[in-house]
């Protein structure tokens, strides 16, 4: 009889410590999370804002546990360069992703077709 209850909890120890290796990680953030990410947001397309020479750059800004990924269309490579500079100064990003596209000149176009 000890024998058989011995086996049983042995048998619902591994059963517990299966399910628990089998649980997903969070892949949403949680409300502190989203806050956090919020806040950065708002630095960096501010900081990206006072910058005199991104002013006119349509930048588009987003934050993911504390990443910050850039897109959107600028006037030349200095400028993704600055904007990328100017979003790892602001306090909580941890990296910057980079999908910023220059623009072509209209001039540029016309001479290409």
């Amino acid at each position: 009889m000890k024998l058989l209850s011995l086996f049983v909890n042995v048998l619902l120890v591994t059963l517990l410590v299966s399910f628990l290796g089998c649980a997903s990680t969070a892949k949403q953030e949680g409300t502190g999370e989203y806050f956090d990410d919020s806040v950065i947001t708002a630095k960096v397309k501010a900081e990206i804002f006072n910058d005199a020479s991104l002013k006119s750059s349509e930048i588009n800004v987003e934050t993911f546990k504390g990443v910050v990924q850039l897109s959107g269309f600028v006037n030349s490579q200095a400028d993704i360069n600055r904007a990328v500079a100017v979003a790892r100064t602001v306090k909580g990003v941890s990296s910057v992703k980079n999908n910023m596209l220059v623009k072509q000149s209209k001039k540029k176009v016309i001479e290409g077709c």
